[in-house]
């Protein structure tokens, strides 16, 4: 079985010069939504090839413009006369966004390439999720250690799950800043011949109020800015690519969402302090469109756990369920 090499690539931060390679979230985006084109095309995936697939060690180097940029992308600043957004906006001791690590050291469109056999454009970036053991320092090199750690095959005509994790390690110190975990829902891939397993259950929320709401208005240019960031995918920018793809107007980045989840989860059950943040995760459920506020609903449910989900007021839909998070 042909491998990719084990070697290493570097990339520049992303300040606009020289961006790096498209993430493989941005992959999600090929068929108008209800489109049933292709759903019964016979699933090509080659599972032991996926599986064992080597990912080069990604190098990215990131400066205090870079991490400014991401945090402005969230929203950070818009009260640029609030110091618990001026810090990760503005470099006299800046902090890096807990979430940040999300779109560092990303493999590229890895699954592309014809030797996975995946149906990749009608892949789904559905489950998000950021385990913080480090903040990163407000500048620095990392490298991304990416993996593929399992395929659940749901069936012929039922699609795939692709769960990978990815660690972001400090060059300078060799330790593990954070690791990102994502499933993605390969919806071309049903009856891959994966072995059979169990996915996890996601988590279930309280069924009683919350105990905390907290609402975030997002800008009518987040996507433009929060692009900047290395997600080039022209359905957050592009209008007539977006109708294309079945929406009324350029949507927001599903990991601008999560960041932007991020914000709401530091300003209440961290105290603010974002060295504070352990843990989240959950599932995307619905796509937001810049402009709109998002809702978030955080339920204490005791031993530094709380549960979540986000919503958007305007459409009465929720865009992120059973949501987790842990602080320390």
């Amino acid at each position: 079985m042909e491998r990719a090499g084990a070697r290493l690539r570097r990339y520049p931060a992303v300040n606009g010069r020289n961006p790096q390679p498209l993430p493989e979230c941005t992959l999600t985006i090929a068929l108008p939504v209800g489109s049933k084109k292709g759903k019964e095309d016979r699933s090509l995936l080659d599972y032991e090839t996926v599986m064992n697939w080597s990912f080069p060690d990604v190098e990215a180097t990131y400066t205090k413009r870079d991490a400014m940029l991401y945090a402005l992308g969230l929203g950070y600043g818009r009260d640029p006369l609030d110091p618990a957004q001026l810090r990760f906006v503005y470099e006299k001791d800046l902090q890096v966004a807990p979430t940040y690590p999300v779109v560092l050291g990303n493999p590229g469109p890895w699954m592309a390439d014809p030797r996975t056999g995946l149906a990749w454009v009608r892949s789904l970036h559905r489950e998000p999720g950021l385990r913080i053991y480090h903040p990163l320092p407000a500048e620095g090199t990392v490298i991304g250690k990416n993996r593929v750690v399992g395929v659940i095959d749901k069936g012929p005509g039922k699609g795939a799950l692709l769960m990978m994790e990815r660690d972001v390690v400090d060059k300078a110190t060799g330790r593990i800043c954070a690791t990102r975990t994502s499933t993605s829902f390969l919806r071309g891939d049903g009856g891959c011949g994966a072995p059979p397993a169990e996915q996890q259950k996601p988590h279930a929320l309280p069924e009683r109020a919350p105990d905390i709401v907290h609402a975030l208005e997002s800008r009518p240019e987040a996507a433009l800015i929060y692009r900047l960031s290395g997600d080039w995918n022209p359905v957050h920018a592009d209008p007539a690519v977006a109708a294309k793809a079945g929406f009324s107007r350029p949507i927001l980045h599903g990991l601008c969402t999560f960041g932007m989840i991020g914000r709401a989860l530091v300003a209440t059950i961290c105290d603010g302090d974002p060295a504070a943040l352990r843990d989240a995760g959950g599932r995307f459920s619905a796509p937001v469109y810049p402009g709109e506020t998002i809702t978030v609903e955080i339920w204490n449910e005791g031993a530094s756990r709380y549960g979540f989900r986000a919503r958007v007021a305007e459409r009465d839909v929720t865009v992120f369920n059973n949501g987790l998070a842990a602080v320390a």
